[in-house]
């Protein structure tokens, strides 16, 4: 919500006086007391000092991470591995390009579905797509069917697209305007902490093992977290639900219908047409996964190597949220230049980075070598040190250091743009869908066998091109605040039904003198 205040008018102020019962709290400032609905999601109970509620963003936001922990988090630690824990990748990237081909299309619509449905329903569907995926794995150990590994990756795209779209949601439209930085952060701390202890169980459990596919135990420990985090999803609350500390609301639609919500996902581009130009860095934010697991990681590693370098590089993703999301909420510059220092932030980074990497690249042998089937290649182990390990095993954590960077990035640009729940269904819907169409692309060069420095090179110059072309919106676009007015443009619902309980309370107060 926008920080600065607005006058709101006296039929909508007299609307906004509570007639159900409420609790109150005196978290307020200035002292004052802010009603809350009764019931038990809104009593308050104490931690450190403050108080929290169970449908306060806050404690939402922490549910909806603990679900991404447990499902795509997990998912993650088995990508990041290189080849899903396999020897040949062919299983994972033809897997891959189904997930990221039926995600591209599902997450297009599924602001839509989301709107309609709310996020408890979507976000538990989600979840069921990465239980059957580790499934596929465990099964492709003792039969080889790839066909069920390829259904299953299919499958986990419907159910992928859904689930990021109402995470997205939560992540960007709960918190207020000055919160937005951190909240993401604080998401993409725990999600990624999930990939770091996932993580861990190949590593401990293969941790002797420097050749052959990672142990059936692996797959089964995957599948329970993951069975675990859809059944969480069922006990958040829907986002009408939510109160915030100053009394305002969620902007949504009061009466949303199929019909109104797919007008809603015209309007989100006819409104703003200048928006497509973050698409190409929506292209491109998933792209990189293929280079890194599968051609760095996967191709030039041992078995217990790759399970190591895969835990350092959810952790550095830990690492990159914290600096990011903190740096874009600092609250002693304004927006828009926090907005534009984030731009060169991250042409520095791409630049810098992906160089560094393209000196290691050059230097390795090419696709023909590591897949010969005739002469195994042995991949490097972490006791070769030096330039051999060392030296990548830094450059793959700062590989996760940019992709979490520029993650958290994206998320903000889209938060500062609107802070409607409704739009922020749609504009994640758009992210992820064309996210997800980059990725089908980059799994599907991998399974056409293109060599890696062609991979390596069309990724490093694509991130470059997709800054330059988001430029615009970034600096231009990206305003101070966004007004409540101009965010209730895009819903049914009126500043009584949202406006932050201070703002009511002063247009009372000017009332009663009049």
């Amino acid at each position: 919500m926008a920080d600065d205040e607005k006058t709101v008018p006296e039929a909508e102020v007299t609307a906004a006086v509570p007639t159900t019962p409420t609790t109150t709290h005196s978290g307020h400032p200035g002292g004052s007391t802010i009603p809350r609905p009764a019931g038990w999601m809104y009593k308050g109970f104490k931690i450190g000092g403050r108080e929290y509620w169970y449908a306060s963003p806050i404690v939402q936001l922490l549910m909806v991470a603990m679900v991404c922990f447990l499902c795509p988090g997990m998912f993650n630690a088995i990508g990041g591995l290189g080849a899903a824990g396999q020897l040949d990748s062919s299983a994972q990237t033809n897997a891959n390009t189904a997930l990221y081909s039926t995600f591209a299309v599902v997450a297009f619509f599924s602001g839509t579905i989301a709107n309609m449905l709310g996020v408890k329903m979507t976000l538990s569907f989600g979840g069921l797509g990465y239980c059957l995926y580790a499934a596929s794995f465990l099964c492709y150990n003792h039969t080889q069917n790839s066909g069920f590994v390829i259904f299953a990756g299919a499958f986990l795209g419907v159910c992928a697209g859904l689930l990021w779209t109402a995470q997205g949601t939560i992540m960007v439209s709960y918190p207020t305007e000055n919160q937005k930085g951190r909240y993401i952060s604080y998401f993409w701390i725990i999600f990624n902490l999930g990939a770091v202890i996932g993580s861990l169980i190949p590593l401990g459990q293969n941790i002797n093992s420097i050749s052959g596919p990672v142990s059936d135990g692996t797959y089964v420990g995957f599948i329970v977290l993951m069975a675990t985090g859809a059944v969480l999803a069922l006990f958040l609350c829907n986002a009408g639900n939510v109160q915030r500390e100053d009394g305002s609301h969620v902007i949504l639609m009061k009466n949303p219908s199929w019909k109104s919500e797919i007008l809603g996902l015209v309007e989100t581009i006819t409104n703003a047409p200048w928006v497509v130009l973050l698409f190409p860095m929506f292209f491109a934010s998933n792209i990189f996964y293929t280079y890194q697991q599968n051609d760095m990681n996967g191709a030039h590693f041992n078995t217990r190597t790759r399970a190591l370098n895969n835990t350092l590089y959810w952790t550095s993703q830990i690492f990159g949220a914290i600096v990011c999301g903190y740096a874009l909420d600092f609250g002693k510059a304004r927006r828009s230049l926090r907005a534009k220092a984030s731009l060169v932030f991250l042409v520095v980074l791409t630049f810098v980075i992906w160089g560094a990497g393209w000196a290691w690249q050059k230097q390795q042998v090419v696709r023909e070598v590591v897949e010969d089937k005739e002469h195994e290649f042995v991949g490097v182990d972490w006791t070769a040190g030096g330039e051999k390990f060392v030296g990548p095993m830094f450059l793959y954590f700062f590989y996760g250091f940019y992709d979490a960077a520029w993650q958290t990035c994206i998320y903000w640009y889209m938060g500062a743009l609107s802070n409607s729940g409704r739009k922020a269904a749609n504009l994640t819907g758009f992210y992820k869908g064309i996210q997800s169409a980059g990725g089908a692309v980059f799994w599907r060069l991998d399974g056409l066998k293109k060599p890696y420095n062609t991979i390596f090179g069309a990724t490093w110059g694509l991130c470059a091109a997709a800054l330059i072309v988001a430029a615009p919106v970034i600096w231009l676009k990206i305003k101070d605040t966004v007004t409540l007015e101009e965010d209730l443009k895009f819903s049914d619902e009126t500043v009584a039904d949202v406006a932050p309980t201070r703002e009511k309370e002063a247009a009372l107060k000017t009332k009663e003198e009049a």
